[in-house]
């Protein structure tokens, strides 16, 4: 199966349980979506809605019990442990609301090393002009405890960012910071899907994240229950509410 023109991810039928017998959980329930490339999807819930899941099976990191995940092309649901870590050095980026800085590197060994493990050898003046970029050129020898939360959260976008890689997935990228250093890191990711045509999957809890996405995708007990291009941040925080207050009385009934 090979991805249609427009999309950049898709999952056809997909589904996960964890656990057995009676304390399985169904996390996903037949999930069927595509991620257009160079779009900028936010993925969003109440908690155990299978947010988190659905972004774990579409950039391979879980593989789904049932169903295809086809990425850029390639159907990675059952492909080998070996040709699923290459297409991931070589498609893939991560961004995660804990950063994952190892404290004892610089900003700029930071930002190399995932290109340096791939055996990728990059010129300094590159990471640099990378970390520039995201306002961190008088950074570069800081270590993470010497930067910000918002500095550091920048320093990992700028890891992503140096390899040029096709498709971004962000857990989470501002639920550890404040507002302004938020606003910062939506810009770049902004800048990433419309400067360099990546395409961004967002699990994220903020309304305001949500909004700065151009659709937005709503779970509800593993399955895709509705998206909305381009809402504001209040239709989306009345969405949630909606699906929050739908559960909770599903719980109650």
């Amino acid at each position: 199966m090979l991805a249609t023109d427009h999309a950049a991810v898709e999952l056809r039928g997909v589904t996960k349980d964890y656990g057995r017998g009676q304390a399985r959980v169904r996390a996903l329930d037949g999930v069927d979506v595509d991620f257009p490339t160079g779009s900028w999807t936010a993925v969003m819930g109440p908690s155990g809605s299978g947010k988190s899941t659905l972004l774990h099976c579409a950039a391979g990191l879980e593989r789904a019990d049932t169903g295809q995940v086809v990425l850029r092309g390639t159907e990675i649901t059952r492909a080998p442990d070996a040709a699923l870590t290459e297409l991931r050095r070589a498609d893939i980026g991560f961004v995660f609301q804990n950063f994952n800085l190892i404290g004892s590197l610089t900003a700029e060994q930071n930002v190399a090393l995932p290109l340096r493990l791939a055996g990728v050898r990059v010129s300094k003046r590159e990471i640099r002009a990378t970390l520039t970029s995201v306002g961190l050129g008088d950074r570069a020898r800081h270590r993470p405890r010497e930067l910000s939360g918002g500095q550091q959260q920048r320093v990992a976008i700028a890891r992503a960012m140096v390899a040029r890689p096709p498709v971004l997935f962000a857990d989470e990228p501002t639920g550890a910071l404040d507002s302004s250093s938020a606003r910062v890191v939506l810009d770049l990711l902004r800048e990433m899907v419309t400067d360099t045509g990546q395409t961004i999957v967002m699990v994220t809890h903020d309304p305001l994240a949500a909004s700065s996405a151009d659709s937005v995708l709503f779970l509800s007990d593993g399955r895709i229950v509705d998206r909305a291009a381009r809402p504001s941040a209040k239709d989306v925080a009345d969405m949630l509410a909606g699906l929050e207050d739908g559960e909770r009385h599903g719980r109650e009934a």
